[in-house]
């Protein structure tokens, strides 16, 4: 049994553990070394989307609606993998321009405007806090079933809580002090909340193992694994509608519910907050495009599993479907696994909550309270704590944390008067449905130049209208708030029924909801910003951010202002809101790199007035740092002529830049090929040197022998006839040698210097053959080795120089004859057709090449080695100019040979395959 005692002790634990991991995270950002500055982190992060209702609403409609609680995910995954260039584009506008908030982003794209940030704080806050609603119920009612154990009751069966003990209450003040700890220790909104984030990441890991916990034991404890599970499943009637699409599939709704997590993902403000403003690098979205999907797909392997083992384990008993991942444990007596169910399930909620309280509070005090306080009767007390800025800094970050109470105590509100009529999945797409009305303004800002300010209001208040009539209203009747009566129509009239709007009818509630607030919503934004016409502040900033990678990082916006300010009323204005310090750092970074003198008598110029604006923008939004500035700046608005001159100048600066870029990277280009070029001919240096050492060491070898041999002539007259003819011969070889190597020598040399070119045309190899073997017939005389030629009777022409190819053969002939010179000495030279190419054999029975000579000598050659250094005595110098010259002529040479079998050296060329021009020798 779990006492009451344990969970709470659990529970108490773990929400300790977050604060020191968030404190850890804290301490560790301002020692300079962030933990959350790793694209893994920031994936984990975005799995703060995965709430309660994935956790527990997914299985609930996954057993009633099968795998209809797949558009859910699918849309998130399409978004973060395929959509990456728009969430990107997001993080780009939002860094550059201090973006704190979604209402941010949109008052800011339509020119700095404050009614437009307030009114999307409103639709948030009334989308988010049946959200909210949502978490709190799933953490009250998840601990009452849990401290019932082993007894499994259902929600209904709790009965009605006291106030005082409905743990939802005390889960909202504790969420509360978590978020007013962490998430709103400074001013500046844009500076991120490390300490925050690691907690979120942390807690994205713990639901996922605690959900995989729960189906591995449901899928392979309690059943014996996939196939046993499914297969009971399908054996019973009921269930068997859950696996497929059937004919009564509302296909309409899995687009609907996929469109709307598609824009969720990047709508929803908790998510606006971690994905964009806690971003620390923009690099780190191309780890999420992969992660984050591989995330969600994990934690959905087992949403079906666990369905459909709830409904084969409790049947028709009364069990609330989204309870089934705590009721599965406890029905198991599994009270370990059963509590770890509870933490993945709070951890779930905990982390939606306190993401989503500090996004908002952030946009109300932002976007909504001090814009009111700066323009009504309240600007007088304001202004007396502007001189005070410890008091001003003080009243801002407060309104924020009344504003996080406020949240949460309004969604603990929405839970105790909606009850239990809602199911999770209900609540979490009016939610969806709500932040899908910032769709055209936010997608419509950064893609499309034409929207205004005009259109953007009038599509957020009509799709906001008709989301509140066809959506949240009906939910409202059905919970008790409205008069049920309110489904039929005011007035009874059928034509305004909130859920058949029009005579629409066959739609789902969601369906039917988006579709007519997203038509009124998208027609009302296009329509209205085609009749109308942009301020030059609104085209001004359409520019900035539809075009935000095409656009220089600085100064850029500034050249959209034009007022008069001194640098001393800057720097007070800044101290009036970052207090002295603060001031000072802002403004020595912005003059560091410029060179500026921040005299306080000296005129400031529109890049210090627009970066005071930006700086100020991340502690209290753009819309009221825009009216901050304005107080102390003597603004001179710039036509709409004056804005397009900008802009024409700053394109032709962006078309200037580019053109400087393509030059610096030819020259880039260029350098490198200049530096390849230099390595070259170095290595063209050392190869020439390598070959002079072996000309050189080849040349001298017969010369030796030539030298002796006349020397052994000269000092013996008296020798017989027969020893004097065998000297004789061996100095006319020799001689022969040494002649064939310098005209090789020679003749490579003018081909390499470009002295001389290739003759390649059709050559009859056959042809060549019998030449060479008459050429070195004088090598085979009697008393000798023997030679022997196999021709086919017609060979194809091959494309060749046949000059050098002839000198090939007299090398490879020459060869085989020194190394057969005796009595049974024997050489046959083969030719045949080869595939592709024509082959030439030229095989002798002398005493063959060692391995390791071969290894020395010709894996080198064959690799293209030139300098052969340590050859084995006779290989020599016309192997490597043989090499070169087959190479060159598209063929290849190699050896096979056994130690006192001979050696066979062979070599390709390929056959002509159309006729070849000659070139002429010089």
């Amino acid at each position: 049994m779990l006492r009451t005692w344990v969970i709470v002790a659990v529970s108490a634990a773990y929400l300790g553990l977050l604060f020191a991991i968030a404190y850890w995270g804290d301490k560790r950002a301002r020692a300079g070394r962030s933990v959350i500055n790793n694209g893994a982190i920031y994936a984990l992060s975005l799995a703060v989307y995965a709430t309660s209702w994935t956790y527990y609403g997914s299985v609930g409609r996954a057993a009633s609606q099968g795998v209809g609680f797949l558009p859910i995910y699918l849309g998130p995954t399409l978004m973060v993998a395929l959509g990456w260039l728009v969430l990107g584009k997001i993080i780009r506008i939002s860094k550059r321009n201090r973006i704190t908030s979604l209402a941010d982003f949109v008052s800011a794209r339509y020119g700095k405007s404050t009614l437009l940030g307030a009114l999307v704080t409103v639709i948030a806050v009334v989308g988010i806090v049946p959200y909210i609603a949502l978490q709190l119920k799933a953490i009250s009612n998840t601990f009452n079933i849990l401290r019932r154990h082993p007894e499994i009751v259902t929600t209904t069966e709790l009965g009605s809580v006291p106030l005082l003990g409905d743990t939802a209450l005390y889960a909202a003040l504790l969420l509360a002090a978590f978020t007013i700890l962490f998430g709103t220790r400074h001013l500046d909104a844009t500076e991120r909340h490390e300490g925050m984030v690691a907690a979120i990441a942390f807690e994205s890991i713990i639901k996922l193992v605690a959900f995989l916990a729960v189906g591995v034991f449901v899928t392979f404890g309690v059943f014996t694994g996939f196939g046993d599970l499914f297969g009971q499943a399908a054996a019973v009637p009921e269930l068997t509608r859950l696996f497929t699409l059937g004919p009564g599939t509302d296909y309409g709704t899995w687009v609907w519910l996929t469109v709307l997590s598609m824009l969720a993902i990047l709508l929803l403000p908790r998510q606006f907050q971690i994905a964009v403003v806690e971003n620390v690098d923009e690099r780190h979205l191309s780890t999420a495009t992969w992660l984050f999907p591989l995330y969600l797909l994990v934690i959905n392997v087992f949403v079906m599993p666990v369905a459909l083992a709830g409904l084969l384990r409790f049947g028709g008993g009364g069990v609330n479907p989204d309870t089934f991942v705590l009721a599965l444990p406890m029905a198991e007596g599994q009270q370990a696994l059963a509590l770890l169910a509870f933490l993945g399930g709070l951890s779930a909620a905990t982390g939606m909550v306190i993401v989503e309280t500090i996004a908002l509070s952030t946009m109300v005090s932002n976007s909504l309270v001090l814009p009111v306080l700066l323009r009504l009767d309240g600007w007088s007390w304001v202004r007396r704590r502007m001189a005070r800025p410890r008091e001003l800094g003080g009243l801002i970050l407060g309104i924020r944390r009344v504003t996080i109470v406020l949240v949460l105590l309004l969604g603990f509100a929405y839970f105790r008067l909606a009850g239990e009529a809602p199911a999770l999945v209900s609540i979490g797409l009016i939610s969806f449905a709500a932040v899908a009305q910032f769709a055209p303004a936010v997608l419509g800002g950064i893609l499309w130049k034409g929207g205004t300010r005009a259109g953007a209001l009038a599509g957020l208040v009509a799709g906001f209208a008709v989301w509140l009539y066809t959506l949240l209203l009906p939910n409202l009747a059905r919970s008790g708030w409205l008069p049920l009566g309110f489904l039929d129509g005011p007035f009874q009239i059928e034509l305004l029924r909130p859920q058949q709007l029009l005579g629409l009818d066959g739609m789902d509630e969601i369906s039917h909801a988006m579709f007519w607030s997203m038509l009124a919503n998208l027609g009302a934004y296009v329509g209205v910003s085609l009749v109308g016409r942009p301020s030059p502040a609104e085209h001004g900033q359409a520019a900035l951010f539809v075009d935000v990678f095409s656009r220089p990082r600085e100064g850029a916006d500034a050249r959209f202002w034009r007022g008069s300010a001194s640098v001393g009323e800057l720097r007070d204005l800044l101290e009036r809101f970052l207090g002295p310090a603060g001031a000072e750092e802002a403004l020595a970074g912005h003059a560091r790199g410029r060179g500026l003198d921040l005299s306080p008598g000296l005129a400031a110029d529109a890049e210090l007035i627009h970066h005071v604006e930006t700086v100020l923008a991340g502690a209290i939004g753009a819309a009221s740092a825009r009216a901050v500035v304005a107080s102390v700046v003597e603004e001179e608005p710039l036509g709409f002529g004056e804005v397009m001159e900008i802009l024409d100048e700053a394109s032709q600066v962006l078309a200037y830049s580019r053109e400087l870029e393509r030059k610096s990277r030819a020259l880039e280009l260029a350098t490198a090929e200049l530096r390849a070029a230099n390595e070259r001919l170095q290595e063209l240096d050392r190869l020439k040197d390598d070959f002079v050492s072996m000309v050189t060491h080849e040349l001298r070898t017969p010369l030796t022998s030539i030298r002796s041999f006349s020397e052994i002539l000269l000092d013996n007259p008296g020798l017989d006839e027969s020893e004097r003819a065998q000297y004789l011969r061996i100095l006319v070889d020799e001689a022969e040698r040494l002649t064939r190597l310098i005209n090789q020598v020679l003749d490579l040399s003018k081909i390499e210097s470009g002295r001389a070119e290739w003759r390649i045309a059709e050559v009859d190899l056959k042809a060549v053959v019998e030449d060479s073997v008459a050429t070195t017939a004088q090598l085979f005389k009697e008393g000798r080795a023997t030679l022997e030629v196999r021709v086919p009777a017609s060979v194809p022409p091959v494309a060749a120089d046949r000059d050098r190819v002839m000198q090939v053969l007299l090398n490879l002939l020459s060869n085989a004859a020194k190394f057969c010179d005796r009595q049974d000495g024997r050489v046959t030279v083969d030719l045949r057709v080869d595939g592709p190419g024509v082959r030439v054999d030229v095989r002798d029975n002398g005493p063959g090449i060692r391995p390791e000579d071969q290894r020395v000598v010709f894996e080198k050659f064959r690799q293209g080695g030139d300098a052969l250094t340590d050859r084995p005595q006779g290989t020599g110098l016309g192997l490597p100019i043989s090499r070169q010259i087959v190479s060159h002529l598209g063929g290849e040479l190699w050896v096979e040979s056994e130690p006192g079998q001979g050696a066979t050296f062979s070599f390709t060329l390929p056959v002509a395959q159309a006729p070849v021009g000659t070139e002429a020798a010089s």
